[in-house]
This record gives structure tokens, C-alpha cells and sequence, in this order.
């Protein structure tokens, strides 16, 4: 358990009373307190704006070496504090221990490192000269041109809730190389965690106005951040539903966006797959974070002659699933972020049920010690589904995989790609010259052949309503710049 802590925004280099007074923040594994957030005004959102406006004039044409340096303190920072850092996040968040310290603030200090690196990769591009003949636009030449990236200006980063460290430092991390300033949103149920990291940044000696921080329960803090005249750009990780209305406001004042929205990972599971490794695959579902994560393999279409045993399989799997506390050893299930998002998941089970699916497994509330408090839902199971059903439609976020059958290649392909969303699918299939076939075919972001596991240099973004834009490796210095051509002559 950590100490209770009562925060303050960070304004332009101060930490600043809020005006909204502060809002709790509940530990979703005990439902005790882990600490206060504050409350921002539309006015001090603006403020913060406005302070990252004034820094972006020095802070832009800061040397590369510069920032990176800086981004490179703040990762030591954050690792010097991983311990302090990844017990806040197991409180605030409900991540099991390891999630916490390996796969939230560990990713999110190595993030930090990836783009102090990525601060000193070459912003220019040389294009090949083009011959002019004379005529209206000048003299006869050779003229000479190089595309250069600059930074696009001031940032609002608005953050998921699911990861308080990877997610926001893969937005900071890279917009602050390139030579952004940025407002920080994070997700109200869970703004802690962020805090932490803001406060290596400043250790760091990130300049003040370059970094901002603003928190807040209500809509108001968020849309302030968005349409805040001094922000240049937004780049959101949440809901499609969330990012449409950031996209009405962004396309009003033509602002850039970078969206990373919702998925329903396609998982098609082919008569000679590896069971036992696709198994493992779309178990993460139940157990990461459980199964709050936009990229896991959500909606399983299994080919008919490996049906059953895929769903006797995924039972099985279940049956070695302990849910309970985060902090406790061997507990592979924590609870979800709330009580409002576990009522939200287990409408969808009974929503199922009416719609004809047949739970398998789960679909009761967990009982057992310690779980009389808490946000639990069982990892759950539903076959007998189908694609019109909107349990297999629609974004769950949570522990919950249906299963959905196919006869062939092209019945699968046209499943797949009946969906809203695209971010990533799966398939597994032990003829690679099929499963490379099929996932050129998949109307997805990303595209896992027979494994989930991700390169993070490759882009990561979503076709259809799962988003707008790249990032990850070099593809994020790019989200948060702008191209300058440069054209002289010979």
C-alpha cells in the first residue's frame, strides 16, 4: 500500500493549486484511497496551454543533444524510483505486480530512452534534383530541394487509463524530441502515476512550460485541452466514441490529430494452427491487465475442424487463472479500473446470454477470499456466437472471448473484416504462405502471424473507427512533426 498523496497541476514550471478543489483516486483492487487529484479550471487548462505556447519558441530550437540529455536523466530517474513508481500504479490501476513493474513503468522508462535516441535521428531528407526549364516561374536551372521535419508546436497528450506509463511516455517522450511542447491529460482514474513522471521530467531540468499537467474528473478539463486556441495538436488514446468528438473539434480548427481508438482483435485460428501457442496467445486477454487492452484477440474465429477442441482448450486455460489481489503472489487477474466499468462488462455476459451465446466459462461474479471488495469480474468465455451479435461488435475491455465459427479461407478473411474497427488481428495458421495470404487481406493496423507479440519499431495505429495516424519507433517522430520543404537553385 502507498501513502496517500495530494497532488497539484504543474503550470508553467509550478505546481499550482487547483481551482476545482481535488477528486479521489480509488485503489480498484481494496476500494481504499490512494490519493487526491486535482481539479482543474478551464482557466488554468488555457493557462497551461499558453505556457507551453511561450516555451516552444526556446524549447524548439534547443539542440538535439539537449533534449535528448534530458529525456535520458528522466528514464534514470524513473528507474531510480521503479520500486516507489510501480506500487503506485499496482494502487491505482489494479495491475497485477509484474504488469506493474514490467509492463508499465519499466516500458514507460524505456520509452524515455528510445527517444533520447530518437532526438538525434536525422530530421532531413535530401530529394532529387529537378531540371526547370524558363518560363513563367523563373529562369532555366537545376534546382535543388531536402524535406525537412519540424516540430509541430504545442501538444495536448490525453491518456488511457490502462497503461499511466507506457502510453503517456509514448506520447511525451516523442513530441518532446522532436522539439514539442506538450499539456498532459491523464485518464481521471488513474492520474497519479503521471505525476510521478512529470516530476523526473522536471528533475531532469526540462525547462519551464515545456512539460504541463493538468487533471481532472470532469469533461470540462479535457475539452479545455482540446480546443484551448494555443494547441496545435492532439494526440488521444481512448474510446472511438471519445475520439470522434476530439476530431469535430480538432477538424474545426484544423488542428493535427493522432488517434489511437478502440479494437475488437480478429483472432483466426486455422484448422492447422498450433493449438497450444494460439491458446496462449488469446488467453492474454483474460489475464493482461485484465483484458483492458485495445490490441488483445478479443473475437476468436475458429475453422470448424478445430472448433471444439480450441474451446475445450480455452477452457482449460481458464481453470489456471487465479483472480484476486494484485499484491498477492500468483494472482494472474486483477480488477478492472471500476465499479461503473465492471457493471459495464457484466451487462455485455448477460447482453451475450439473450443474444444466444453460451457462456462456457465464467460469467458470474468472482467469489472467494478477499474478493468482497474490489472491482473482480471472472475471466469468461462465450461460444455459439455469431457476427451479428453485439457482444462480438462491439469493445468490451474486459476479460470476456467470443468465439465465433468458419468453414474456409475467404468465409474467415470476410469476418474478420466485418467490423468497425481495425487495430490489430491475429492468425495463426501452421502454413506461413497462408497466414502471410491472409494477413494482407486484413483490413488492420497490425497484423500478429502466429504470435501477439509486437516489434516496437514497427507503426502501430488502426484502420476504420480504430484510429487516425502512426506511431511507435520512428513512425512517432513523424506523427509529431510537420514536413518543410526547403527549394533552391543549382
Amino acid at each position: 500500500m502507498t501513502r496517500e498523496v495530494t497532488e497539484r497541476l504543474y503550470i508553467g514550471g509550478e505546481w499550482v493549486e487547483p481551482d476545482g478543489g481535488h477528486y479521489e483516486v480509488i485503489d480498484p483492487a481494496s476500494e481504499e484511497l490512494v490519493g487526491l487529484a486535482p481539479e482543474a479550471s478551464r482557466v488554468q487548462v488555457y493557462a497551461a496551454a499558453e505556457a507551453a505556447r511561450e516555451a516552444f519558441a526556446t524549447w524548439s530550437r534547443t539542440r538535439p543533444e539537449e533534449r535528448a540529455a534530458i529525456l535520458d536523466r528522466a528514464a534514470d530517474l524513473m528507474a531510480r524510483d521503479a520500486d516507489a513508481n510501480a506500487l503506485l500504479a499496482r494502487a491505482e490501476t489494479g495491475a497485477t505486480t509484474a504488469t506493474a513493474r514490467g509492463m508499465q513503468v519499466a516500458v514507460g522508462a524505456s520509452r524515455f530512452r528510445r527517444y533520447a535516441r530518437g532526438a538525434l535521428e536525422p530530421v532531413e531528407q535530401a530529394l532529387p534534383p529537378q531540371i526547370n526549364e524558363a518560363g513563367p516561374m523563373g529562369k532555366a536551372g537545376v534546382f535543388g530541394a531536402v524535406a525537412v521535419r519540424r516540430p509541430v508546436g504545442v501538444v495536448t497528450c490525453i491518456t488511457s487509463y490502462n497503461n499511466p506509463w507506457a502510453n503517456p511516455a509514448g506520447k511525451i517522450a516523442p513530441a518532446l524530441a522532436m522539439g514539442n511542447t506538450v499539456v498532459v491529460k491523464p485518464a481521471p482514474q488513474d492520474p497519479l502515476s503521471v505525476f510521478a513522471m512529470v516530476r523526473a521530467l522536471e528533475e531532469a531540468g526540462v525547462p519551464a512550460g515545456v512539460v504541463n499537467l493538468v487533471t481532472g474528473s470532469a469533461p470540462a478539463v479535457g475539452e479545455a485541452a482540446v480546443d484551448s486556441p494555443a494547441v496545435d495538436m492532439v494526440s488521444f488514446t481512448g474510446s472511438t466514441a471519445v475520439g470522434q468528438a476530439i476530431g469535430e473539434v480538432c477538424g474545426r480548427g484544423l488542428k493535427r490529430q493522432l488517434m489511437e481508438l478502440g479494437g475488437k482483435g480478429a483472432a483466426l485460428v486455422f484448422d492447422d494452427a498450433d493449438l497450444d501457442a494460439a491458446v496462449m496467445g488469446i488467453g492474454t486477454t483474460f489475464s493482461f491487465y485484465s483484458g483492458q487492452i485495445c490490441t488483445a484477440p478479443t473475437r476468436v474465429l475458429a475453422q470448424r475442424g478445430i472448433h471444439d477442441r480450441l474451446i475445450e482448450k480455452l477452457t482449460g486455460y481458464l481453470a489456471f487463472m487465479k483472480v484476486g489481489n494484485p499484491a498477492e503472489r500468483g494472482t494472474v487477474v486483477g480488477p478492472v479500473i471500476s465499479a461503473a466499468h465492471r457493471d459495464r462488462i457484466e451487462s455485455y455476459v448477460e447482453l451475450g446470454r439473450k443474444e444466444g451465446a453460451t457462456v462456457v466459462a465464467g460469467g458470474e461474479r468472482p467469489a472467494g477470499p478477499g474478493l468482497d471488495r474490489g472491482f473482480y469480474v471472472a475471466p469468461t468465455l462465450l461460444a455459439d456466437c455469431t457476427n451479428e451479435m453485439r457482444v462480438v461488435r462491439e469493445e468490451i475491455f474486459g476479460p470476456v472471448v467470443v468465439v465465433v465459427p468458419f468453414d474456409d479461407e475467404e468465409e474467415g478473411i470476410a469476418l474478420a473484416n466485418d467490423s468497425d474497427y481495425g487495430l490489430i488481428d491475429y492468425v495463426w495458421s501452421g502454413d506461413v504462405a497462408r497466414a502471410f495470404r491472409v494477413a494482407g487481406r486484413l483490413r488492420a493496423g497490425g497484423v500478429g502471424v502466429n504470435t501477439i507479440g509486437r516489434n516496437m519499431e514497427a507503426p502501430f495505429g488502426g484502420f476504420k473507427k480504430s484510429g487516425v495516424g502512426r506511431d511507435v519507433g520512428s513512425y512517432a517522430l513523424h506523427a509529431y512533426s510537420e514536413t518543410q520543404a526547403v527549394v533552391w537553385p543549382g
